[in-house]
């Protein structure tokens, strides 16, 4: 436990031998969000990435303080959004429906890598997710792909991964990318946002061409700018932002 954290309740279980927990609120509110981490954050028997790193921790504190209920998995790791872990997610959310009492609609945090799994979730089960916020998303394979082939290493590491995570070859692992349909945001009703913390001292956002599409998207639709960039020094914002977000979808229960 972090210094100083305050005693926050939750319960920690497997489903298909992989860990996941539930964080309870002392005043729920009746609605649920279901968190979808990035590439290093985990869960295990004793807690989670978002339980000992401090930033991330208090993102779980003001939630549950807003009464939500936040449950998430382990989901293989590093994933890339396969489809077991998307299976997974669904049956964590089957579950926590089951045995919890929450609104059958559900909101998604999803951060980095995960939110290949968020999208998939939205393509599957639209009409159980209220809203979806993403942080520093990656969307797309392919761009991610055509990202890491400038720097050998990241390349091959990132090659293994999707490898593994897909229980493809090696060999066939770019045909795979390059030939995989990839659902996108824009095809679906379920309203969402996007925080983009800025790392690395940049001082412009040097989007991304799926960060465009969506930009591009909006702007010919006549929809608002759903992306909202953050200098690292204002991270703590995005818990405020997610509940700001959340509350607008909520009046229809």
């Amino acid at each position: 436990m972090l210094k100083g954290e305050r005693i926050m309740k939750y319960r920690i279980f497997k489903i298909d031998n992989e860990w996941n927990i539930i964080h309870y609120p002392e005043r729920p509110n009746g609605f649920g969000i279901l968190l979808i981490g990035n590439q290093e954050h985990y869960v295990d028997e004793k807690g989670s990435f978002w339980t000992e790193n401090v930033g991330r921790n208090r993102i779980i504190e003001i939630l549950s303080d807003a009464g939500y209920t936040i449950f998430y998995s382990n989901l293989y790791g590093r994933n890339w959004g396969s489809k077991r872990a998307v299976e997974l997610a669904k049956r964590l959310y089957e579950y926590v429906k089951r045995n919890e009492i929450l609104n059958e609609n559900i909101h998604l945090i999803a951060e980095g890598m995960g939110a290949l799994v968020a999208v998939e979730l939205v393509k599957e089960m639209s009409a159980k997710i209220r809203s979806v916020f993403f942080i520093n998303p990656c969307f797309s394979l392919k761009t991610k792909l055509l990202e890491e082939k400038e720097h050998k290493f990241f390349y091959k590491r990132f090659i293994y991964e999707v490898s593994t995570a897909h229980q493809i070859n090696e060999e066939e692992c770019e045909l795979f990318i390059m030939n995989r349909h990839e659902y996108s945001m824009n095809e679906s009703s379920v309203p969402f946002k996007i925080i983009h913390v800025l790392e690395n001292g940049q001082k412009d956002l040097k989007m991304s061409k799926q960060y465009k599409q969506i930009v591009h998207h909006r702007d010919k639709e006549e929809k608002p700018l759903i992306i909202r960039m953050l200098v690292p020094e204002r991270r703590g914002e995005i818990a405020t932002q997610a509940i700001v977000f959340f509350k607008q979808y909520e009046k229809v229960l």
